[in-house]
């Protein structure tokens, strides 16, 4: 099957559930080995990229990513373009509950997210976003990612997704996916993932709308009922043995 044909073959129902729920969501293995191990081999190539970041040197944790330049791999760009058009509508969901908690944050029935990339792409331009973010992550023995967002300027997507590109206990150990959740008033809650080859983790790239589990009594002020902002981060814990690759797919272009 190709790309597309996977991609219409999840249930993204759940999946949009589960991000709903959880703040997260896990597809099975959804590019095969082969591919995965084609866009390994681009990270030796210096042409596809636009910048690289030594991890260490900016005290983010221990390893190295790459942004890849434009034009981007097609298998990269036909991920960006399918992965956004399913999402948008969550982003747009979300973005109608915060509004109603906080109606000072923006003007109530926006959509601020189109239906399509390239159209979403332009917004990011045309406020100077005009650097593409789809990376590649690569961490050895000792590597590690510390928790963090994903944000590139005044105009966001709220969700993102990583591909899993390498095989947990085969290619390398450690190095699980981990996410951080903080509701307020609220201790942290933390998830660890390790992933198949070729599986997909979607997750919110700053934040999410999440239920007041106790209203205060009599208190019908907007932001004290319905929904409020739950501030998410992710990383990676320690790379113990071998090599750890993923990919990472941002929606929003970077200043």
């Amino acid at each position: 099957m190709n790309l597309t044909e996977r991609l219409d073959g999840l249930d993204w129902a759940a999946l949009l559930q589960r991000l709903d729920a959880d703040g997260f969501a896990l597809t099975g293995p959804l590019l095969s080995a082969a591919e995965c191990a084609g866009l390994i081999g681009l990270y030796g190539e210096d042409g596809r990229f636009r910048k690289r970041i030594d991890m260490a040197r900016h005290r983010f944790g221990a390893g190295d990513y790459a942004y890849f330049a434009q034009p981007l791999p097609p298998l990269v760009q036909a991920l960006r373009e399918a992965l956004y058009a399913r999402l948008a509508p969550l982003a747009n969901a979300w973005h109608a509950r915060l509004v109603r908690a906080e109606p000072q944050s923006a003007a109530a029935g926006s959509a601020p997210y189109p239906a399509t990339l390239a159209s979403f792409l332009r917004r990011c331009h045309e406020a100077g976003q005009r650097r593409p973010t789809p990376l590649l992550l690569r961490y050895e023995a000792g590597g590690y990612n510390r928790l963090h967002q994903d944000l590139y300027g005044a105009v966001a997507f709220p969700l993102q997704a990583t591909c899993f590109l390498s095989r947990p206990g085969a290619d390398y150990r450690g190095g699980e996916f981990l996410l951080l959740e903080q509701r307020p008033r609220q201790q942290s809650r933390g998830t660890a993932l390790l992933p198949e080859q070729g599986a997909l983790a979607i997750f919110p790239s700053a934040q999410r709308p999440v239920p007041l589990a106790r209203p205060a009594s009599g208190d019908s002020r907007p932001g004290r009922r319905g929904f409020v902002r739950a501030g998410m981060r992710h990383g990676v814990s320690t790379v113990t043995e071998g090599l750890r690759y993923t990919l990472g797919i941002v929606f929003h272009d970077a200043e």
